[in-house]
């Protein structure tokens, strides 16, 4: 059996302690959309719920439940609809961000062009701006290309490419042997082909571990989607809980369904986190960011 050092013992019960202070808010969330909406005050002191029901779940989801919301107003929001438009937003987005960040990183670290790394640096000079300065100039320009209320408006500024993407994909590209470049060059591949047949397949770990840093990042999103995308058709999750708790009264808000609604938001975050996680801290240090 292997003994514990004086640093395991010590570090081993800290971690646990930051471990329950992370999951206790969303303890507390799962715990709330389970009880009963009457119910949530009088058990608020307790980390469990007096009794547990799932319909709060099943109501948020448009599916028949049980639940009499006699002292609430539900808001009618089809957080289904909301949650596939969410998918909709973050597989335009992510898919094209990673494309031509792709394409940018491997110019950058493979192919030699006047300026070269002055127009890297001042590329990543871009992340010093706050994106709350660009909000109105990118607001104008989609209102007068007529795309609110549009999946194109919602995805416009970002689908191109973030410079935190160009950066992550262009030190992976830099570590790759420049003599599959070569060997490929002298069988006559173009330089398009040596990226798509060569280079980028090798980075599937990189490219997949930026995907879910990207999916999160845009799943998240709220004052854009806010700004452009307030239709239903087209309102993703984070916007849909925004306008369910501004719907409900103010007196009594619907807390054990905006709780339920909210678990469900998260889910595939959890799920990719749970999975991936490992891949996206190994991909992170290799990269050599902090």
């Amino acid at each position: 059996m292997k003994k514990l050092t004086p640093q395991a013992v010590l570090g081993y019960p800290v971690l646990a302690l930051f471990v329950f202070i992370s999951l206790l808010p969303l303890w507390m969330a799962l715990k709330i959309g389970l009880t009963y909406p009457n119910d949530v005050y009088t058990s608020a002191s307790s980390l469990l719920p007096s009794a547990y029901t799932p319909g709060n779940f099943l109501r948020v989801m448009g599916l028949p439940s049980t639940i009499e919301l006699s002292a609430f107003r539900a808001a009618p929001i089809d957080f289904m609809l909301a949650l596939r438009n969410s998918v909709i937003y973050t597989a335009l987005t992510v898919a094209g961000q990673i494309f031509f960040s792709a394409l940018a990183g491997y110019a950058f670290a493979r192919m030699n062009f006047p300026g070269r790394n002055k127009l890297f640096f001042a590329f990543l000079a871009a992340t010093m701006i706050p994106s709350v300065v660009l909000f109105i100039p990118n607001f104008v320009l989609i209102k007068q290309l007529g795309l609110l209320n549009s999946f194109a408006g919602l995805v416009a500024p970002t689908i191109l490419m973030t410079p935190f993407a160009v950066f992550f994909l262009r030190q992976f590209f830099l570590s790759a042997p420049k003599e599959l470049d070569e060997a490929a060059r002298l069988e006559g591949a173009s330089q398009f082909q040596i990226f798509w047949r060569i280079a980028l397949p090798i980075q599937k770990g990189p490219i997949a571990t930026l995907a879910i840093l990207l999916s999160i990042n845009s799943w998240n999103e709220f004052f854009w989607p806010f700004l452009v995308g307030r239709d239903p058709g087209v309102r993703v999750m984070a916007v849909a809980l925004s306008d369910f708790m501004s719907q409900t009264g103010r007196g009594n808000p619907d807390w054990s369904g905006l709780m339920a609604a909210i678990m469900l938001s998260i889910l595939p975050v959890i799920a990719m986190l749970i999975i991936f996680g490992r891949q996206i801290v190994e991909s992170l240090q290799t990269s050599g960011l902090k």
